[in-house]
This record gives structure tokens, sequence and C-alpha cells, in this order.
């Protein structure tokens, strides 16, 4: 009789042991993934804020270049694609289809000196290259977050607890070879020059 009570009391403190090793590396998945997702809103945010300046830079060019209309198709399905996004895997896929979408923006405002010399259009090309400077900076938090996370639940024994609660690896937001020109894009060179610098291809005024 009285073996069996300690029978059921190791039973129990094992039980207990257990569900609380369980609850213990639940509550870390929980933590970590949280961390990731925290990470990529503030990458979110600033796609986001790319998107509704790219819109309102082909607005700005839509007044010259009117018939740019298969790049601007592909501006608009990039930012439909971005705002339908999701999940952050939906969301790297969108973001990169809007750098292949911007780098062909930027390719027929050369062809446009004319728009340089407007203020909002200059005002515009400061504001996206401010972005692309936070998006950046987000983009590397984000990953090292992920990567973090993504240790995590491939170590021994998490990835067991990750596989029961079906925790997966987080994707990385890399940056790939074709788009990498696009977020180092020099915005600055598209500007209207300011000051007394002439601009390229300019020629200097004859000396007296």
């Amino acid at each position: 009789m009285r073996g069996g009570l300690i029978a059921i009391v190791v039973v129990a403190v094992a039980l207990l042991a257990l569900g609380g090793c369980v609850a213990g590396n639940f509550n870390q998945l929980v933590r970590a993934k949280a961390e990731v997702d925290n990470k990529w809103a503030q990458v979110d945010n600033q796609l986001q804020r790319r998107g509704d300046l790219i819109g309102n830079l082909v607005e700005s060019v839509k007044g010259v270049a009117g018939q740019e209309q298969a790049v601007f198709g592909e501006i608009a399905s990039a930012r439909a694609a971005m705002a339908g996004a999701k999940t952050p895997q939906a969301g790297i896929s969108a973001a990169q289809g809007m750098d292949g979408a911007i780098g062909r923006l930027l390719v027929v405002i050369e062809n446009y000196p004319q728009l340089k010399s407007a203020e909002a259009f200059t005002q515009l090309m400061d504001e996206i290259a401010g972005t692309e400077n936070r998006l950046a900076t987000e983009r590397m938090r984000y990953n090292d977050q992920a990567k973090e996370y993504n240790v995590l639940v491939q170590s021994f024994p998490m990835n067991l607890f990750a596989g029961f609660f079906h925790y997966e690896k987080a994707p990385y937001y890399p940056v790939p070879d074709a788009s990498k020109a696009v977020p180092k894009v020099d915005f600055g060179s598209l500007r209207q020059p300011t000051g007394g610098a002439a601009a390229p291809g300019t020629p200097a005024p004859a000396a007296h």
C-alpha cells in the first residue's frame, strides 16, 4: 500500500517536471517568435511607406511620361502584392518584385531630365532615399533576429518542441544579385543640382 503511494507520488512529480519542461520550452519559442514578428513589423512598415512614396512618384512622372504604361503597371502590381502580403515570406517576395519595378522606373526617370527641376519630385526622391536607408537597417535587424530564432528551433532538444508545436524556421530577407543595385541607387544624382555646381555634362563657364 505504502509502496504504491510512493510510486504514485514519483509519477506525479515526474509528470509535473515534464509539464514544466514542456511549458518552459514552449514559452521560450513563443517569445522568440514574437521577437521575429516584431522585427518583421518594422520592415513591413518601411516597405509600405516605400510603396506609398513610389506610388506618389509614379503620379508625378505620369505627367511627362504618360506613355510608359508598362512600367507604371509593374509598379501598381508590385504595390498590390505588397498590400496583400500576409506573411514575411509573401512580403519578402513582393518587396523583391518592387525592387525590380523601381529599377525600371528609375531608368524611365533618367530619360526625362525635366523632372529634376520639379520641387515635388526632388522632395519625393529625398524621402525615398531616406526610406531605403531605413529599410536596409530594419532588414538587417530582422535577419539577425531570424537567424537567432532559426538556430533555436533547429537545436536539440528545442527542435523536438518546435516540431511538435509547429514552429517553423523564419525566412530571411536577402537582396538578390539582380536587385542589389536598387537600394543603393544614388537618388541624389537624380535631383536637380543646386547652388553653383554645374550639372554633369554642362560646360564650365569661360574664364575671363
